[in-house]
């Protein structure tokens, strides 16, 4: 098994697609805190803004996504990223059509990155839809689609390029090879978490979770923490 813990200084941008708000933070929140220490550029492509986030079955779907997009900003402020897209699809009804392969390919092609990190659709029993979707639709939108200058063409009028993404990173991998050691930078993606008050209440008992699986990642690791994902490498 390869065992990694730099994040890769040969790249320069990274690009998270996820489905809700919270996701990019419980996946990879102290990856992308190494990240933003180290001068990387981090963007992150927010697909919902989980307006169905909720178990008021009186809530306003459109304040319950408001305030998640709230907390998904102060997030990303907690963790010095400072590019946060919104494309709005309604939660809990992503498809991985070709509808959200493009906005997913206008993304890359409009950001350039050379990592795209992203839920992985192949594990096994990765019970939420939308995860699935998200990450099926990403990995369909990196190659070949956004490679090639014939996939949607109207880009080009746009003045959108096409663009070759490095690797994926895929979080929550059920074999993961790509181990970040975020020892040093646990507080902040915990830190980032409570943020999302929406979700986490006064996330009692968030921080002992979160360290065990963390601990639990690095067993095999010459540091204590990880982060651990799934790399897929595109250079063809």
């Amino acid at each position: 098994m390869e065992q990694q813990h730099e994040s890769g200084d040969e790249f320069q941008t990274y690009m998270l697609v996820v489905a809700h708000p919270d996701d990019s933070e419980f996946g990879a929140g102290g990856t992308v805190a190494r990240l933003t220490e180290e001068g990387k550029r981090v963007v992150i492509i927010q697909v919902t803004s989980g307006n169905k986030g909720s178990a008021d079955r009186n809530a306003n779907p459109d304040q319950v996504a408001a305030t998640r997009e709230a907390e998904l900003r102060e997030a990303a402020r907690r963790l010095e990223v400072t590019e946060v897209v919104f494309l709005r699809c309604m939660d809990g009804e992503v498809m991985p059509n070709l509808d959200l392969r493009e906005r997913v390919v206008r993304m890359i092609r409009t950001h350039r990155p050379d990592v795209i990190i992203t839920h992985d659709p192949f594990r096994p029993y990765a019970l939420h839809p939308d995860h699935r979707a998200v990450g099926l639709a990403t990995t369909d939108a990196v190659y070949p689609t956004a490679r090639d200058p014939l996939y949607f063409p109207h880009h080009l009028a746009e003045g959108l390029e096409p663009h070759r993404t490095a690797e994926i990173w895929y979080f929550g991998a059920d074999q993961p090879d790509k181990f970040i050691d975020i020892t040093e930078t646990f507080t902040r993606k915990i830190d980032a978490l409570r943020a999302h008050v929406s979700q986490i209440g006064d996330a009692e008992g968030l921080e002992e979770r979160m360290r065990e699986r963390a601990e639990e990642l690095a067993k095999d690791q010459p540091f204590d923490l990880a982060e651990a994902f799934k790399v897929v490498q595109m250079r063809r």
